[in-house]
């Protein structure tokens, strides 16, 4: 049996980890946490439980993890960077005062954390070719400047406090199921919605990049 807290439920890899761990763990509770302005719909909302669940708000975490017991939290909350470079203090806010609140609910209540970092935590001075796991990290984006953040904090909680908390450095996801909302790679995905609509999309990335 498996009892995971899903924050972020209902974005672009939220929904598609929800459906797919609920297939897995049939037995267990995987709950889909949202926020208020993007409930869960159609076969995300009927396939299991669900619940408001404010990353900004460590007591509705807390509240959920012991309701339904908790062992797992994915914490997938963020603002993604083009939508950050817009909102810096949110992103902040989001991204390193919400993975403060779900470390500290962790390690009080003995969870697991997965925290998804991204190559937007390397900046123009990392390698380009082999880029070794522990290298320069000075990105220029308000994104990348919380996924770093995110992963020392995560490492902080890991060693101080024996929080099993991980992280994986993702490129660019491409979906088929989620419309474009302001990610890196998303002009991808604008491309292929707009041929489908038989509109005319201009690329924003120059020839060579």
């Amino acid at each position: 049996m498996k009892n995971v807290l899903i924050i972020g439920s209902t974005g672009q890899i939220g929904s598609e980890l929800t459906m797919k761990l609920r297939a897995e763990y049939a037995n267990g509770n995987i709950v889909a946490g949202y926020i208020p302005s993007a409930p869960p719909t159609g076969a995300l909302a009927e396939s299991g439980p669900s619940e408001v669940v404010d990353i900004t708000n460590a007591q509705q975490i807390a509240d959920v993890v012991e309701k339904y017991n908790i062992d797992t939290i994915y914490n997938l909350a963020a603002l993604l960077s083009a939508v950050a470079e817009n909102k810096p203090q949110l992103a902040w806010h989001i991204g390193i005062d919400g993975l403060m609140n779900v470390l500290e609910v962790a390690r009080e209540k003995k969870c697991a954390v997965f925290t998804p970092s991204s190559i937007g935590s390397f900046g123009p001075n990392a390698p380009k070719d082999g880029t070794p796991q522990d290298t320069i990290q000075q990105p220029r984006t308000m994104y990348g400047v919380t996924k770093v953040s995110g992963e020392l904090l995560s490492n902080y909680y890991a060693l101080k406090f024996g929080v099993d908390t991980r992280s994986v450095r993702f490129p660019g996801l491409i979906s088929y199921v989620t419309p474009p909302g302001g990610g890196t790679t998303d002009y991808a995905v604008d491309i292929y919605y707009s041929a489908v609509k038989g509109e005319k999309v201009v690329c924003p990335i120059a020839p060579g990049t």
